[in-house]
């Protein structure tokens, strides 16, 4: 793991330096359409590439999930989830919120995240058993309840997934429960995981864009369920992460009818 998880490292910042370099010259006019709900720039190729062949040249036998690329590799106990560039819209219109996601799983399970934020500096990584730390200091979420908490939310592209978290955003929002969308999972979770937010929904969640940010809520002590109230795994379709203490509320007004 010491030697998966230097990579994992070196991966997201040479990727980061690079989207970095991108991001201070980037214009609107290069981006390309990926579906109604999604797009795709230069910027998440380039950092793909770089991360894809990091892994390749160390990890030839592993397997690998990237948003652009799909499933690389054969079968392989090890499996790296990749998000090149979370947050792709954020990037388009200059604002500093997006991120390099790089999670590994060992058969089936989530066992190193990285999320590194190149604009701000900051690099999140967590280890199964060996805690969460931001910049390589230790973080823990935040001992919020109910009365004072701060949510955030995103939404995969399905309509079904679009109405689900816009009907629990504006139900929290009625009850002056404050509810935001910052457009980059794997931020948003290590946001929970640094105490700074209490929680994150999302309804149609990929793999790509929480395996990482996951091990970093789990480590720092939250929690991490579907929308049953069930254990979140690779292949859940829904997915919240808080502080625990929010946890049961969340789940209910999440479902209920």
């Amino acid at each position: 793991m010491n030697r998966i998880r230097t990579v994992a490292i070196a991966a997201a910042k040479q990727a980061g330096a690079l989207l970095l370099k991108e991001y201070e010259k980037f214009h609107r006019q290069s981006v390309k359409i990926k579906s109604k709900h999604q797009i795709v720039t230069k910027a998440d190729l380039i950092s793909e590439q770089v991360i894809i062949r990091a892994i390749r040249k160390n990890f030839p036998g592993h397997k690998i999930l990237s948003e652009e690329a799909g499933r690389l590799g054969r079968a392989s106990d090890y499996f790296w989830v990749v998000d090149p560039l979370d947050g792709t819209t954020n990037f388009t219109i200059h604002n500093p919120l997006w991120a390099v996601s790089i999670g590994v799983a060992y058969r089936g399970q989530v066992v190193l995240g990285v999320v590194y934020a190149p604009y701000t500096g900051e690099l999140f990584v967590a280890e199964k058993g060996k805690g969460a730390r931001m910049n390589n200091q230790p973080i823990r979420v935040s001992r919020t309840g109910q009365s004072r908490n701060i949510n955030t939310f995103c939404h995969g592209a399905r309509e079904r997934d679009i109405r689900k978290a816009l009907k629990f955003a504006s139900y929290l929002k009625i009850r002056h429960l404050d509810c935001r969308q910052l457009g980059a999972a794997s931020l948003e979770l290590a946001y929970v995981a640094a105490g700074r937010t209490e929680s994150i929904t999302i309804p149609g969640a990929h793999p790509w864009d929480v395996a990482a940010g996951i091990m970093l809520v789990r480590e720092a002590g939250g929690r991490v369920t579907d929308f049953a109230g069930k254990k979140w795994a690779l292949e859940s379709e829904d997915m919240l992460a808080s502080n625990g203490k929010v946890h049961q509320e969340l789940l209910r007004v999440i479902n209920r009818k």
